[in-house]
């Protein structure tokens, strides 16, 4: 490595350490419906929006009705996704004149962009009209995060209070998008704008490369979804090849801006949980688990890529990488795009090496904690606190209490529900897809550990809702159009509704005083706890499968057979 190399290390980081605790106190404001200063400028856009929604944002919801309003609401965004995309040539802004989207690719996609997944089986210059990207796509992208912020506040209100209701989902939607995620994006979008990502309605120019060779080039509202994309960890690429085309990403300091808006506002709402439990050491605590369990991977993969390989006589190698931007800025971004459950790229995770991939899907494995999404992995990690909570009740013989709250049998079940189904639903895809004619088919290593790995990474990255691809894997077909898509609704909202019951029970119940018997959630050791609860369980269950994959092709490569 070089010296720079370490420098953008430090950068990236301390950026995130300062601004993290800042913004985190904002959202923290808005949550709890203070006033900032944004209102001034932004209150008569949620004012209109509660008056064209029929809505009455003082009106109280208990946890199941609030969790009926968040289906609800995702199911009708499901229906629109779906319909505009199987009905795309009949509506403007088709400067190409794309034609209709086939029904399961369709499906695929709504329900991707649903689930804040952004898994993209096709090519979006080639198969999206700027009228779906922009209304089908962006719409969703602010949806989806918000959807996740308003879960995550609904949790917080039912670890925190007593009573009945935890809200008003309407009302958080609308609070987390006007406040939050729309001044963020429109920043953000001018930045990029002002490196030079395109934003325009043109039909696409064609050129003439110095060989002769007629080339199309294509244009687009690209900064507005890119913008959105990378903060509301959505991760859905305008262009196919993501954040690795000069379009999406020109320049460093645009690699730079969209590697820090991936990961900001998950690291910012560990804090805004601390200001929101009255707590703030809850709050570092937590940042220090996801941080330290990142910057282990990240490290991971550096000594991963800089190894001398023994195959190829060298270190370093840049087939796949980002080649503008160096292999350090490719490793950055593909710990963050998998901790953060971003799925936006700017290097082929297929072309890392085979302990580089394994780290990225390890990434993923943890339950999608570290960072998380936006407000998903905050939801996520209160699971895991749960149920490290629970355990060292057992160990030491205490009863179980969570900031004064006791952790009795529902919560410890829902909790369980709510970290094994998706790592059920990961294993059990792979295994059938691995098996069967239809999931092989796909498949652009025959045989071998890294087939295996494309199939095992696609089901991953579906079901952690993040949307990376290992790349190689032809997963635009009806087989894994269908499979994934059940994936991701497995991902999604299968963590939701525990998440959701648990705020409810939780809500229900008395706050303890703090006495000598107090287990202290706010320390480092509860940190350490908490780290290996996490590990532990995602090495327990998918280091066989890791075998089979990354770790058993990292051991033939050592041995000069690649695949």
């Amino acid at each position: 490595m070089r010296i720079s190399d370490y420098i953008q290390v430090i950068i990236f980081i301390s950026a995130l350490v300062l601004l993290a605790p800042l913004l985190g106190a904002f959202i923290a404001q808005v949550c709890e419906g203070q006033k900032t200063f944004l209102h001034p400028a932004l209150s008569w856009l949620e004012k209109l929006t509660y008056k064209i929604g029929g809505v009455n944002p003082n009106e109280e919801m208990n946890w199941k009705e609030y969790t009926k309003s968040l289906l609800v609401f995702n199911l009708f965004g499901f229906i629109f996704v779906f319909l505009l995309q199987v009905f795309q040539s009949s509506f403007g802004l088709n400067p190409q004149s794309l034609p209709n989207i086939n029904w399961h690719s369709a499906l695929n996609t709504a329900v991707s962009f649903v689930t804040n997944t952004n898994w993209q089986g096709y090519a979006g210059e080639v198969t999206m009209s700027y009228f779906t990207q922009m209304l089908a796509l962006t719409v969703q992208n602010f949806l989806s995060a918000a959807t996740g912020i308003a879960v995550f506040i609904a949790l917080v209100r039912g670890i925190k209070k007593s009573g009945k209701t935890l809200g008003n989902f309407w009302q958080d939607m609308t609070r987390s998008t006007v406040y939050i995620l729309l001044p963020l994006s429109i920043l953000l979008a001018v930045a990029l704008v002002g490196q030079g990502v395109i934003q325009n309605f043109s039909s696409y120019a064609e050129a003439t490369t110095i060989e002769g060779v007629k080339q199309i080039i294509p244009g687009g509202p690209a900064a507005s979804q890119i913008a959105i994309k990378q903060l509301g960890t959505n991760g859905g690429g305008f262009f196919n090849v993501n954040s690795a085309h000069p379009f999406e990403n020109p320049t460093a300091f645009s690699n730079f801006l969209q590697m820090l808006a991936i990961i900001l506002i998950p690291a910012a709402l560990a804090l805004t949980y601390g200001r929101m439990v009255g707590s703030r050491k809850q709050g570092w605590t937590i940042f220090a688990v996801m941080f330290a369990v990142w910057f282990i991977t990240l490290v991971g993969s550096i000594a991963s890529e800089y190894m001398t390989n023994p195959t190829f006589q060298q270190a370093a190698i840049m087939e796949g990488k980002e080649t503008r931007f160096g292999v350090v800025n490719s490793l950055i971004w593909s710990t963050v795009t998998t901790a953060a459950s971003n799925g936006s790229v700017n290097t082929m995770h297929s072309s890392l090496s085979p302990l580089a991939g394994a780290l990225a899907m390890f990434n993923m494995m943890m339950g999608e904690v570290i960072f998380g999404g936006v407000g998903t992995g905050m939801y996520g990690m209160i699971l895991f606190v749960l149920l490290t909570v629970f355990l060292s009740g057992l160990m030491v013989g205490r009863s179980p209490e969570y900031l004064g709250k006791k952790i009795e049998a529902p919560e410890v079940k829902m909790a369980l529900l709510g970290i094994l189904a998706p790592c059920a639903c990961i294993l059990i895809f792979t295994a059938i897809s691995a098996m069967i004619p239809a999931g092989l088919s796909s498949v652009s290593a025959k045989g071998g550990p890294h087939g295996f790995s494309e199939i095992l990474y696609a089901f991953t990255s579906a079901t952690a809702n993040n949307g990376s691809a290992f790349a190689g894997l032809n997963a635009n077909t009806p087989y894994y159009n269908v499979m994934l898509s059940i994936a991701m609704l497995v991902g999604r909202f299968i963590v939701i509704l525990p998440v959701m019951a648990i705020a409810g029970q939780m809500l229900g119940k008395k706050v303890s005083p703090v006495s000598a018997g107090t287990f202290s959630t706010d320390n480092a050791l509860f940190g350490f706890l908490l780290i290996g609860v996490i590990v532990i369980v995602g090495a327990l269950t998918f280091l066989p499968a890791l075998t089979l994959g990354p770790i058993v092709e990292h051991f033939l490569m050592i041995n000069g057979q690649t695949f």
